[in-house]
C-alpha cells in the first residue's frame, strides 16, 4: 500500500513517521508547500518526496493523508475523493460551513472514506470516560465539565488563519462530549474575552472563552479555553451523575496544583502541548485509517462528525458576537447528521 502524506509540518511528521512504521504500509510519498521540509523528512524516514500535490495524484496512491493548513483541507478532500481515493484529514473540513459542506457532497457523490482527525477518540481517558457513560456506571449523567488550556499562543500571525478559537480549539471538545455521551446539543450560550495580548484583539479573536451548552436528554456542559495557561497544557473532562464522577486528564503530569494542606503536589513534569500530551492517541488514529483501509472496521470518525462539532462551534461564534443563546437547529447541516459512530 502507497499513502501520499500532504503537509509536512510537525503533525505532518508525526503521522509520516507512524505511517513509515507500519507493516500494512509498502512506501509514502511526501510533499509540503516547503519543497525542502519535504525532502528533509522523506531522507530521514527513506520514503519518496513529490515536487507538489500534482504528485501525488499522478504518481499513483492508494490513499491520501492530509495535514495542510486548513484552508487547503476542502479543496484537497474534493480533488481526492473526485481520484476514487480515500482520505484521512486533520480537523477540521473548511473554516466555514458552506465549504465543509461542498467537500462533503463530494465525497458522497464519490463514495469514497474521508475519516477525519478528531484524536482525542483515541486516548485511554476519553475512551474509559466513554465506557464509564454507556455502561451505566455514573448513573444518570447531569453534569459535564471539559476544557482546553494551551501552555503558550500561537503566532500571531497564524491567528487570522485559526478560525478563532471555537473552531480551532474547542471544537475538539465539541467532538469529543458528542462521542463520549452519545448526545447531541442542542443550544449554546458563549462568551468570550481578549484582554489578553494584543495580537488577539488585532486578529479579531479571543484568547479566553466559556460556554454553557444543554445535551438532548437535558444533560448540562461547560466547556472553556484559553491560549495562555502558564503552568502547561491541561486538556480535561469531568462527567458527574447521580452514581459517579470521573475525570479525563488528571494524571502526574497534569498542570494543575492544590491548595489544600494535603492536597497532592504539582506536576514535575506538566505536559507541554498537545503532541507530547496525545502522541499515543495521534498513532492509534492512524493504525484505525489502515484497518479502515483494510475494511478491518467501521469508520471512526468521518466527515459528517465534523460538520456536527463545527456547527457547534459556529453556534457559539454567534452566540458570543450577539451575546445570546443559539439553538443548533439554527446552523445548517443538522440534516447530514451522522450518529453511528456515537453509539
Amino acid at each position: 500500500m502507497r499513502i501520499g502524506v500532504i503537509g509536512t509540518g510537525r503533525l505532518g511528521a508525526v503521522h509520516a513517521n507512524t505511517l513509515s512504521r507500519h507493516r500494512e504500509v509498502g512506501s509514502l510519498i511526501l510533499t509540503d508547500a516547503d519543497p525542502a521540509r519535504a525532502q528533509a523528512l522523506a531522507n530521514r524516514l527513506g520514503e519518496t518526496a513529490a515536487p507538489g500535490v500534482d504528485e501525488i495524484f499522478k504518481w499513483g496512491v492508494d490513499a491520501v493523508v492530509i495535514t495542510t493548513s486548513t484552508s487547503a483541507h476542502a479543496e484537497l478532500i474534493a480533488r481526492a475523493a473526485r481520484s476514487g481515493l480515500p482520505v484521512f484529514c486533520e480537523k477540521p473540513i473548511a473554516l466555514d460551513l458552506p465549504g465543509t459542506l461542498q467537500a462533503l457532497a463530494e465525497v458522497e457523490a464519490a463514495g469514497t472514506i474521508l475519516q477525519m482527525g478528531f484524536q482525542r477518540r483515541f486516548d485511554a481517558g476519553y475512551l474509559g470516560a466513554r465506557e464509564a457513560v454507556r455502561s451505566g456506571r455514573l448513573g444518570r449523567l447531569h453534569t459535564v465539565r471539559a476544557l482546553t488550556c494551551d501552555q503558550s499562543p500561537p503566532p500571531a500571525d497564524w491567528l487570522p488563519l485559526s478560525g478563532g478559537l471555537f473552531r480551532d480549539t474547542l471544537i475538539h471538545d465539541f467532538d469529543v462530549l458528542r462521542w463520549v455521551t452519545g448526545r447531541e446539543i442542542v443550544d449554546v450560550y458563549a462568551v468570550g474575552s481578549d484582554a489578553g495580548h494584543t495580537m488577539f484583539r488585532e486578529a479579531g479573536d479571543i484568547d479566553t472563552a466559556a460556554a454553557v451548552l444543554t445535551l438532548d436528554d437535558g444533560t448540562l456542559a461547560t466547556v472553556s479555553a484559553t491560549r495562555t495557561n502558564g503552568a502547561g497544557y491541561d486538556v480535561r473532562m469531568e462527567l458527574a451523575g447521580e452514581r459517579d464522577t470521573v475525570v479525563v486528564g488528571l494524571d502526574d503530569r497534569t498542570p494543575l496544583a492544590s491548595t489544600e494542606p494535603s492536597g497532592p503536589p504539582a506536576a514535575d513534569q506538566p505536559w507541554t502541548g498537545f503532541l507530547e500530551r496525545f502522541a499515543p492517541a495521534y498513532e492509534a488514529e492512524l493504525r484505525a485509517f489502515v484497518e479502515l483501509l483494510h475494511a478491518e472496521r467501521p469508520n471512526p470518525c468521518d466527515g459528517r462528525e465534523a460538520l456536527q462539532a463545527l456547527r457547534a462551534a459556529e453556534a457559539c461564534e454567534i452566540s458570543r458576537r450577539e451575546r445570546r443563546p443559539v439553538r443548533l437547529a439554527e446552523i445548517p447541516g443538522a440534516t447530514t447528521a451522522s450518529f453511528g459512530s456515537l453509539t
